[in-house]
């Protein structure tokens, strides 16, 4: 199964809408988004096109396609306009590999959790990377709408047990296998 993996929307009707035509363009089954879907949070400016409820409507029309991961900046009030749940935690098994997946203000390359998984996927910090720490994958998103310390926005495919990060051009940034 093919899947893309997103973060940190905050509320961009803009930069949601681009992300669901890459999903389409890369013809994914499922989409993970890795959370901060529509609030901006008080330490970042409010990204272009901020429309909260356009950034619902586009995402609960695709309700079918998603997972979406509890964040920060993810508050009980999102919930009343999702036709989704959003989850603390997730972990998949892909291509024969486990895959633990989170917001990543709690668990990150810095904060791993105790349990051993090939692969830790995460958001949150809005900074793209793909990186093996020992046996462990460890990879972060990066933001679609608000990237941060000069990295491109971005997204993660994962297909089987390759792991691809992305810009929003679709370019190649970093590959590996998990």
């Amino acid at each position: 199964m093919k899947i893309m993996i997103a973060s940190d929307l905050h509320g961009s009707a803009y930069y949601a809408e681009k992300l669901l035509n890459k999903f389409a363009e890369e013809e994914c089954e499922k989409l993970i988004l890795l959370g901060d879907i529509y609030n901006h949070g008080p330490r970042n400016p409010l990204p272009e096109g901020y429309a909260p409820m356009r950034v619902a409507e586009l995402l609960n029309a695709e309700k079918e396609k998603l997972i979406v991961i509890k964040g920060n900046c993810d508050s009980e009030v999102d919930t009343m306009i999702s036709s989704f749940d959003f989850i603390d935690d997730v972990c998949l098994i892909s291509g024969g590999k486990t895959i633990f997946l989170t917001h990543g203000h709690v668990y990150n390359k810095d904060a791993m959790p105790k349990t051993a998984f090939d692969a830790v996927i995460y958001g949150h910090f809005h900074t793209g990377f793909v990186v093996r720490d020992g046996g462990t994958v460890v990879a972060n998103a990066g933001s679609v709408s608000l990237p941060k310390n000069g990295t491109p926005r971005s997204y993660l495919v994962l297909d089987e047990n390759i792991l691809t990060l992305k810009d929003m051009d679709g370019n190649i940034i970093s590959e590996t296998v998990i």
